[in-house]
Parts: C-alpha cells; structure tokens; sequence
C-alpha cells in the first residue's frame, strides 16, 4: 500500500514539474517597451523586398472513404507510405477541424518582406501563409532580425490561411496530440530569416505611392456574427526605385478569413491570397484578355480585422472578373476569381487620382508588452500538455504585444489575433444576454485615433490569441444575445473577455498625441 502511494505522489510531482515546465515564459528577457520617434530632418526612404517558399513537403497520402477530410484510422481509412518508413507522415492542415492531412499542393506558400529605412530607423513588415504563429515563435524571428539585419522592428503577421500545415497545435492527429510538425516550424523560421535578410539586402531609395478603396470590396465579404461591422477597405502601398522607376513591390491589405476553399479541401494553398498577390503583381489576365496591367515586383498581402467573423463561405457568391459568371461552392476557381476582382481594385486604387506619394519622411514606433489573462479553459488544457506550446507569465498571463508606427500619411497598428471590427472603426454594442451587463468598453474606435490619411491595421500581428471580442458582446451563458437558441461562435476560440479591453487601452494610450 505505502509502495502505491510512492508510485502515485511521485507521479503527481512528475506531472506538476511538466505543467511548470509547459508553462514557462519561453523568453523571459523579451518584454518591449520601445520609443522611437524621427529625426527632425527626414531622411531619404529606403525599401527592399523579399519573397521565399515556406512551401511543406508531402509525401504520405491517404484514402478518405467517406469523403468527410477526416482521417479516421479507426474507421478503416488507410494511409499509402509513399517514403516507405513503415509509417504515416501526415501535413496535418490547419483550421476548422483536426485530422485533416493535406493530400498534395496547389500553390506554394510564402514568407514575404517589406523592409522600411528612413536612414535611422529600420522596419521589416514579414507575412507568412500561416493559420498564426504563436509570440513565442514569432519572438525567436524577431531575435534574429534584431542582432543579423539591425531591424529596430519587426513585424510576423500570419495571413490566416486556412489550408495550410498546423502551427499552432490544435489542428492534429487528436485534441490532446499537436499537429505541429517541429521539423517544419523549423525550416519556417529559417525561411522567414532569410526572408528578411534578403529583403534588407534589397534596401534601395524608393518612392511610396498610396492608395486605399474603402467600399468596393464588400460584396466580397460576409459578417457571420451580429452586430453587422465589417472592415472591408483595401489599401495599398507601392513602391518606386528612385534610379529606375521600376516597382520593387507591394503591400496590400485587406481583412477576410483565407477559408473560401473550407472545409474539405485537401490540397495546401493560400487560398485567395495567392490570387491577390498574383493579380497585384502580374496583373488580372486570362488567354488574351488583360483586364488590368500588373505592378510587377513582389506583393505582400497582410490581413485585418477579422474578427466577428469575416468569411466567404460556400453559400455566398463571387462573380468572375470575365464573364460574370457567380462562383458558388468552395473551389479554386471561387478564390482565383475573388483574388482578381480584389486585386482590380487595388490596382484601380493606386492609379487613382486620389493616391498620394512621399519621399522622404521618417519612421515612427511605440510599441509594447502587455499581458493578457488566460480565461479560456480548452487553452490553458492546450497550454498544460503541451498542445499549444506557449508560456505563461504571472499567474497564468499570456505575454503578447501591441505597436503603432507612423511612416508620413501612413499609419499602421498591430493587433495580436483576430479582432472584431467593432473595436477598429466603431459600432460595439451592448445588447440584452451579454454576460457582463455592460456598456460598451472599447470606445473610442482605435481607427479615429490614428492620424494619417491611410490607416492600416494588421491583425494576427506577432501572436494569434485568437477573437478579440468587445467585452459588452462577450456571450457564453444564457440568455443569448438576439434571442438566439445558443452562443455565437467565437467565445471559444478566444484567450477571453479581457483581451478587447486590454488591447484597445494599450493602443488609445499609444495613439494619444502619435
């Protein structure tokens, strides 16, 4: 008997030291409070670009009896051991649900940079095909950014593709098994690292040309979640070599779930970014048919606020840029022809009348470390085993991080996951069945604070926390806002109801007076 009880407390002493350890603050010496404001006389603006495959191999394939993209062992699905090592090497791909191994590639995904130098100040804006990428992960980039390519700041956006592999953990073999590949996070980072390295090596004097298209891109987007706020502007950055005048490159943002292949596709892809950026880059063509001239050079797609949620699902609609014809469903052909009617607008908008262009002008930044309190059970279960594999701070904090920088008429915010529009350019509510039985918290709107003509938020910016909701809509017990018959998603998929708050008090504070 005493012997059993050994065995049981020294098991419980095993299993306390491997919560501890799954807890650790991973970067303990990380914590930003950065102040960097121009010189008073502005220098010329530097820019280079870069792009590089973070493209996953897949060799393993499997059968999917029922055609439900679940693989389901258990059910008498079967793999084929294409590499021949007596075991299944699945690509588990992120989003909607697990056990969901890819089955080859479509189209190849990125790293892509952006790199500002105003002579003084160094910026590199990165975006990875990525579902998120953890702060942790992001932090050990940015690391090597800072001490190889003296990048005062630098900045990992996901663009939240839902058709590419795991990175976060959630998306695997089972809830209690990660789906990360550590082998694949790897060659990630080493790809975005050379990313920024090459896009540093690239610097050349530019000229920034800007422009923004507030309203076209609506019919492109739903609001699966009420109240119906939507962030639907697309707005672009082009920049110009001063000795050539050729483009370099692009930045184009926009905010919309990359999920219009849902649920069932098998086959890796960026889903209609990669058309976007296509578009942006070589122009909207098709056979002999040019329905607007490219840029050229490389597009760096960075997504917004997409919260809420913003999608395109399978019911809803695209009309092809060639003939009209509506592309329902969930097929490549539905992304191509959202990427093109996404990329004439932005290709209108940046020949428009109304874009502005600049010089020289100087780089600012605030940029900070906050905490957040981990509320969200399934997370912190996550967290423990090992599943999500991120550290905690205090007693049970999640360490993340906010910035706002300026570069002339441009003004950029980051945001640390998926936040709802409502937060960005107004409308949170407080409607009956919120838990909290508040008024709305998040006000002003962050967009009204920021100066500049054009405003660009990046979200899933160096974390992926997942929704940020306004704490007056936050809905988990009944009754249930809008006399709905149960909770609207994404409560479940949040770090929980103080993120909106925090996050939009750290921002006001650094926005005040930029």
């Amino acid at each position: 008997m005493k012997y059993g009880l050994t065995i049981a407390a020294v098991f419980m002493v095993l299993i306390v030291i491997r919560f501890n350890y799954n807890l650790r603050d991973r970067h303990p010496d990380f914590n930003i409070d950065l102040v960097i404001d121009p010189l008073a006389e502005p220098g010329r603006l530097s820019v280079g670009f870069a792009k590089i495959p973070i493209t996953p191999q897949v060799t393993d394939t499997w059968n999917d009896f029922n055609n439900n993209a679940k693989y389901e062992p258990e059910q008498g699905e079967t793999y084929n051991d294409v590499n021949g090592n007596n075991k299944f090497d699945p690509v588990w791909i992120a989003g909607f649900h697990n056990r969901r191994p890819a089955q080859g590639v479509h189209d190849d995904l990125w790293a892509r940079v952006m790199v500002l130098d105003d002579g003084a100040t160094r910026v590199a804006i990165t975006s990875i095909d990525a579902v998120g990428f953890i702060y942790d992960d992001a932090v050990d980039i940015r690391k090597s950014a800072h001490d190889k390519n003296n990048c005062d700041y630098t900045i990992i956006s996901s663009t939240h593709v839902h058709q590419a592999p795991d990175l976060i953990g959630i998306w695997g073999e089972s809830f209690f098994k990660s789906g990360v590949n550590t082998e694949y996070m790897r060659y990630v980072k080493r790809q975005t690292v050379a990313a920024i390295e090459t896009a540093v090596k690239n610097l050349v004097p530019v000229k920034l040309r800007i422009g923004q298209d507030l309203e076209g891109a609506i019919p492109y987007v739903v609001d699966s979640r009420d109240p119906q706020e939507m962030d639907p502007g697309i707005r672009i950055i082009q920049a110009i070599e001063i000795s050539s005048g050729k483009t370099l490159g692009s930045l184009v943002s926009w905010s919309n779930h990359p999920e219009t292949l849902w649920s069932k596709n098998l086959l890796i892809s960026s889903d209609f970014p990669h058309y976007f950026r296509e578009s942006v880059e070589n122009g909207v063509h098709k056979g002999d048919r040019l329905l607007a001239q490219g840029l050229g050079g490389i597009t760096v797609f960075v997504n917004g606020a997409v919260g809420g949620l913003m999608t395109t699902n399978p019911s809803h609609p695209i009309p092809d840029p060639f003939d009209g014809e509506m592309h329902k469903g969930a097929t490549f052909e539905k992304a191509q022809a959202q990427g093109q009617q996404l990329g004439l607008l932005a290709l209108k908008a940046i020949r428009s009348a109304d874009v502005m262009e600049i010089e020289q002008v100087g780089i600012k930044i605030r940029a900070k470390t906050i905490s957040i309190p981990l509320d969200n059970r399934n997370f912190l279960l996550g967290f423990l085993l090992g599943v999500i594999d991120h550290g905690t701070t205090g007693w049970l904090d999640v360490k993340t991080e906010v910035a706002a920088l300026r570069i002339g008429p441009i003004s950029i915010i980051t945001i640390p996951g998926e936040i709802y529009p409502e937060i960005i350019n107004g409308g949170v509510v407080s409607p009956p069945g919120q838990d909290y039985n508040l008024d709305p918290v998040e006000i002003p709107p962050l967009r009204s604070m920021m100066p500049g003509k054009f405003k660009f938020v990046f979200g899933l910016a160096n974390d992926e926390i997942g929704y940020i909701i306004p704490k007056s809509e936050w809905d988990e017990i009944p009754p249930y806002l809008y006399n709905h018959h149960k909770s609207p998603y994404g409560e479940v998929n949040s770090i929980g109801p103080e993120a909106g708050p925090i996050i939009h008090e750290s921002l006001i504070e650094m926005l005040e007076g930029f």
